[in-house]
């Protein structure tokens, strides 16, 4: 398989007036006791391995002891904005056990490790430089996938909930060949579905290590789910293939599973399901994704060869001339769910 090329430096591009009022109405964007640009003057850094001693590309930063204090208290500020009401009567027992900072891909994240030590339970949560991209990737997958995401925006600096999983990547290399051919036929179909899901909404750059594999006991057996969790390359990129996950070599055994388990139309079934389901979650948020798409609209999100190419070749796709008309990646998607949504109620008019 032929690997895809993704745009190795893609700018990141800044909150608008409107996007910033779009967050402060859906409770989104909030005054944060610590930024994006605080985090980066740590004083040094050692390398994190993993339990294999393998470098997993995260460094583990340090401060000065005066900075590490505010730092530490600052980030508990915003543990507790993040997952509760703001209280500070729960910082006793709270600890910033590890900060640590990623150098590979466009966002260059803080990962904050928060341990409650009366019992160590722990968790993390990521603090990056906001880019409009990303913001417009969340608020789609929150509305049009089956998981909310908890995320919070102030000025220059973005705050996210992590989205706790298998990543795809390990689980197709170390658990897929343990899995029984019923879960690899569930698993076929998640990544079917996934595959769907991504296209209708331009979400690119789905590759093994861009999305975690949530497994869920049921009462007879394991269900496999698939969530996306980076959402830097939303609508940035001009080659359509770049939104359908299938394309991508490393996922190439997820394709090969899709061959060995399904027959075309099967396929073709799952991919209805999940265009019905997208189209539901459009019905349902219809108000909200209008705000957003607007924003969108009059926001500069990508370059224009990359929008001339990719309305060109979704037109090819579709022949839905109003793709041809479009001026600008808002529109692509715009247009894009629209298509969805009607094709979902025409049939559905046509059958009741």
């Amino acid at each position: 398989m032929q690997d895809l090329k993704i745009s190795k430096k893609k700018p990141s591009y800044p909150v608008t007036q409107k996007l910033d009022a779009y967050l402060s109405e859906y409770n989104r964007n909030i005054r944060l006791p610590i930024f994006y640009d605080d985090l980066l003057r740590f004083q040094g850094s050692v390398v994190v391995y993993d339990k294999n001693d393998q470098d997993t590309l995260w460094i583990r930063v340090y401060y000065n002891e005066f900075e590490r204090k505010d730092i530490d208290l600052n980030l508990k500020k915003v543990y507790t904005i993040l997952h509760s009401d703001g209280n500070e009567k729960t910082f006793p027992f709270l600890s910033v056990d590890a900060i640590d900072y990623c150098t590979f891909g466009n966002s260059k994240p803080f990962r904050i490790k928060i341990r409650n030590v009366l019992n160590d339970n722990y968790t993390y949560f990521y603090i990056k430089k906001a880019d409009a991209s990303r913001i417009y990737g969340l608020e789609l997958e929150h509305m049009l996938s089956p998981y909310n995401l908890n995320f919070l925006v102030s000025k220059n600096t973005l705050i996210e909930e992590h989205i706790a999983g298998i990543p795809g990547d390990e689980f197709i290399k170390g658990m897929l060949p343990e899995c029984t051919e019923s879960e690899k036929s569930q698993i076929a179909k998640e990544f079917v579905k996934f595959n769907e899901r991504c296209m209708i909404r331009l979400l690119g750059d789905m590759r093994s290590y861009n999305y975690v594999i949530v497994p869920t006991h049921d009462f007879d057996h394991v269900v496999y789910k698939i969530r996306a969790i980076d959402f830097d390359q939303q609508c940035y990129e001009g080659k359509f293939n770049i939104y359908r996950p299938q394309f991508f070599k490393e996922n190439i055994k997820m394709v090969e599973l899709v061959q060995e388990k399904f027959q075309k139309e099967s396929v073709d079934q799952y991919k209805i399901e999940e265009r019905s389901i997208v189209a539901k979650r459009l019905i349902s948020y219809h108000d909200r994704i209008d705000e957003l798409l607007d924003c969108m609209i009059h926001d500069t999100i990508s370059i224009k060869e990359h929008i001339t190419a990719l309305k060109t070749t979704i037109f090819e796709y579709t022949q839905d001339v109003e793709f041809k008309r479009s001026k600008n990646m808002g529109e692509i998607v715009k247009n894009a769910l629209a298509f969805v949504k009607r094709n979902y109620e025409t049939v559905n008019t046509k059958r009741f």
